[in-house]
């Protein structure tokens, strides 16, 4: 799945990250597992101007980043499990042909592979349960690598996940998270249910409250670790 095309004609991101306060040289690429995903960190950003690659798969990415070899791409963002390949895979070869690039991984699977633990290529790892916590690891995996610094978040330091609290959902706030990790904005949620647009971005508020969780990315990874929700 290539979005790359739509980036300019599609909703504005949000602040829930904070990574549009930060200056980033050079052109971004995201990569993320499903339509969802990859939009919610596209959205992270803001706006999108300076987002030149937003895929699903491997390869892709890796074909954006060689066709911009005169206007060099400076951040790669991505998930440990894509559509097609594997993030630190792509993360490996990416900085091995682009020795400039850096990258920052979010490991859905909370974990780092032993082979590329101690890995020189590896600079910023952030884990899913980490992201549900703390409502802004990635702005601090980004200045990181920007600064030349390396990077893992919390539990992977320790290798203790943090305790997880699974709240009983209601069949709508079980529709609503199912149409979230679906990629479907308030807009599409609300034609979806035949409801207004005010009353779609309620539910999806209500929804956020009952997780305890502060953006809609940390809804649908709190889901998937609940086992609610599939991606």
């Amino acid at each position: 799945m290539d979005l790359t095309p739509f980036l300019s004609t599609a909703d504005k991101g949000t602040q829930d990250e904070g990574l549009e306060s930060i200056q980033i040289p050079g052109r971004i690429a995201v990569v993320a597992k499903g339509r969802f995903l990859l939009r919610a960190l596209c959205r992270s950003f803001g706006g999108y101007s300076r987002i030149t690659c937003a895929v699903t798969d491997q390869q892709a990415c890796l074909d954006y980043l060689a066709a911009e070899a005169d206007d060099p791409y400076s951040l790669l963002i991505c998930t440990d499990y894509l559509e097609s390949g594997n993030g630190f895979d792509l993360v490996q070869q990416a900085r091995q042909d682009h020795p400039h690039l850096h990258a920052v991984i979010l490991s859905l699977g909370d974990a780092i592979p032993v082979e590329c633990a101690e890995a020189a290529w590896l600079e910023a790892v952030v884990a899913e349960a980490d992201f549900v916590e703390d409502q802004q690891p990635l702005q601090a995996a980004v200045m990181a690598v920007l600064g030349g610094h390396s990077y893992r978040s919390p539990s992977l330091r320790t290798g203790s996940l943090p305790y997880l609290s699974c709240p009983r959902l209601t069949q709508r706030e079980y529709e609503v998270l199912d149409l979230l990790a679906s990629g479907l904005s308030d807009r599409e949620i609300a034609n979806r249910l035949g409801v207004s647009d005010q009353t779609a971005h309620t539910y999806t508020k209500r929804l956020l409250q009952t997780l305890n969780v502060h953006n809609r990315l940390q809804a649908v990874l709190k889901g998937m670790r609940c086992g609610m929700v599939q991606i």
